[in-house]
This record gives C-alpha cells, structure tokens and sequence, in this order.
C-alpha cells in the first residue's frame, strides 16, 4: 500500500530544490548546456515532426539539442523557475527547427496542467526531474497526469540520476540532520545531495531505479519500449526510459 508523506516534510524538500534552482539559476545552467550521451539515443524514438512538452526543462537543453538534430518541434517547455524559463527563452532565439514556447509551471502541484497552452501532446519528456519530486504517492500522480496528456500512441521519455552508482557521486550524499530533518520521516532511498558549483546549496532527491520506473510505468498503464543507462564519466549516471500510451 502507497502511504502519502507528510504535506509538510514533502513542502520542505520541495523548498530545498527551489532554493538552489532559483537562488543559483545562472551558475547551475553553465553547467547545463552540453547535451547528454544518452540524448543521442533516444532520438530513435522521437519523430521528425511532432507536438512535444517538456517538463522541467530547466535552460531549454533538450529543445537546444532537438533544434541542432533538426527536429521540426513544436515544443512547450514549462519549469516553476522564472529564472530558467528566461534562460531557456534566450536560448530559443536562436532555434532554427524547433518552434518552443516556455511557460513558468510547477509540475509538484497538481493545477499545473492549467498553464499548458494546449490539452494534448505527442511526446512527453522528464529528463532528470522525477528523482526531485518528494513522496512515491506525488511522482505516481504526476505518471498519470502525463498519460492523460498524451495523444493514443504517444511517448513518455525520461531519465532519472543514477547517482549512488559510483564512489564519486555518493561523495555528494549529506545526513538529512543538515536540514533538520529525521532519517526515519523520509522515504527509502531519498537522499540530500551537496551542490557547490557558483555557491552552495542542497538538493532533495530520489533513487528511481529500473524496478521502480517499471512500476511507475505499469501503475499508469504505460507499455515500456526500452531503458538504458548512460552519461557521466562512467557512462551509467542516467536511467533512461521510454514509454507509449
């Protein structure tokens, strides 16, 4: 049975990520704006021309990597970051394929589909944004939404961060007593990350591992097309999956 965590603890996380995606906006995209090893694999998956949304796109990265790959997009990125939002928006000024929009949408609450300029896509990414949403009950919610969004046929990608795969990611792991927070109140395998690039901040997150992405996929009634695992140094950082409604 799926229990809800704490309003308040899952506020709290939600609190900790905003901090250091506003506050350190500019410095985290610098480190931002290469595209991904695994971006290149999924491109099989994603068609010339399609109707896309992207959620938490950050600083517009997967748009910026589509429009080099001359993917002829129409693409809506939303973020709850004004700050990258604006980012992303200069970005786009230089597209030459994909026609993007950017809408400022927090998808940890459950209106955010309201800000949507449209009620249907054909492929939906998370890419490294669901490991960063509090509660397993949340995350299951937000799977659902994005069936709901997508056309018959339509495809869900995201990845999620691999990051106690390695001896140098798992150096980033902080005891949740920095923030004041009881190890016992947290779900398995979340964790509280350091950030030190342009300054210091924390970062909630969850291990979303092949087992769990399955189930999440499965309580939503996706059927999975593929899963890989790819980037950082040792080539395993990210879990990528690829879902059709």
């Amino acid at each position: 049975m799926m229990l809800d965590m704490d309003e308040a603890l899952v506020q709290r996380l939600l609190a900790v990520n905003r901090n250091l995606y506003t506050t350190l906006a500019g410095s985290f995209a610098a480190t931002r704006f290469r595209e991904q090893p695994g971006y290149h694999r999924l491109l099989a998956f994603v068609p010339r021309r399609s109707v896309m949304l992207d959620l938490g796109c950050g600083n517009g990265r997967w748009a910026t990597f589509l429009d080099g790959q001359g993917r002829q997009a129409r693409y809506v990125g939303i973020d709850f970051s004004a700050e990258m939002i604006a980012l992303a928006r200069t970005q786009a000024e230089s597209y030459d394929s994909v026609e993007a929009r950017f809408v400022v949408a927090d998808i940890a609450k459950p209106s955010w589909t309201k800000a949507l300029p449209r009620s249907s896509f054909d492929t939906i990414s998370a890419l490294a944004v669901l490991h960063h949403l509090p509660g397993a009950a949340c995350r299951a919610a937000l799977v659902r939404q994005i069936h709901e969004l997508l056309v018959p046929g339509g495809l869900f990608i995201f990845s999620v961060w691999q990051f106690t795969a390695t001896e140098r990611m798992r150096r980033k792991i902080v005891p949740w007593g920095v923030i004041g927070v009881d190890e016992q109140a947290v779900e398995p395998q979340d964790y509280l990350l350091d950030w030190h690039a342009g300054g210091h901040a924390l970062r909630y997150c969850h291990l979303i591992d092949e087992q769990e992405a399955a189930a999440l996929a499965a309580d939503a009634r996706f059927t999975l097309l593929q899963s890989f695992r790819s980037d950082g140094r040792e080539g395993n950082l990210s879990l990528y999956v690829v879902l059709r409604k």
